[in-house]
């Protein structure tokens, strides 16, 4: 597998080895032992999967305290713009947002620590998303930042987006609480 490093520091695009034949293709989309090799030591707990329309923004979520999540993304159909916005205060790149097309043809994953927001767009006519969370989902510590917040300034590459209510009554980045320090260890 090839790993790159974004230019946010935490956040890795991992390209799984895909062995292809006449049958059609093989590839381990988990593998503890590798996955801890990459400095991803983490236990992961819950998978979700959501299917969703063209054009449908989900997000920017996060969760805090001891349910502060870790999310390792990638799509079995259809393509998405993942977009992990980093929220630990004292970061250099506080407030910035990194952004990938994640697909069923690229099979590239997105890992992002604890310390994002994170939501995604539906790119293609549908797409079923899938993401392991290193910690439970907890309604109490669930957290939302607006997803077209006008300091973040996200270009999620949807027209007429259709948005949930719950995330379009999600709080102004600049309203959001010092829930994740920067640690520069």
């Amino acid at each position: 597998m090839v790993v790159e490093k974004t230019f946010i520091e935490g956040l890795l695009l991992i390209k799984p080895e895909i062995y292809y034949d006449e049958r059609g293709y093989f590839f381990e989309s988990y593998n503890q032992k590798k996955y801890n090799e990459l400095g991803i030591n983490f236990n992961f707990v819950q998978d979700n999967i959501s299917k969703s329309k063209k054009g449908t923004i989900r997000g920017l979520h996060y969760q805090v305290g001891e349910y502060a999540q870790g999310k390792l993304c990638y799509v079995l159909k259809g393509k998405v713009l993942d977009v992990a916005v980093d929220i630990r205060f004292g970061s250099p790149t506080f407030g910035k947002y990194f952004s990938c097309e994640l697909s069923d043809e690229n099979k590239i994953q997105l890992w992002i620590p604890p310390g994002f927001a994170h939501g995604f767009s539906v790119l293609s006519e549908e797409a079923i998303f899938c993401y392991k969370c290193t910690s439970l989902y907890n309604k109490q510590y669930e957290r939302g930042i607006l997803f077209n917040d006008p300091i973040l300034k996200i270009d999620w590459k949807v027209e007429n987006p259709i948005v949930s209510t719950k995330d379009l009554s999600a709080k102004p980045f600049q309203e959001i609480e010092k829930d994740f320090l920067y640690d520069k260890a």
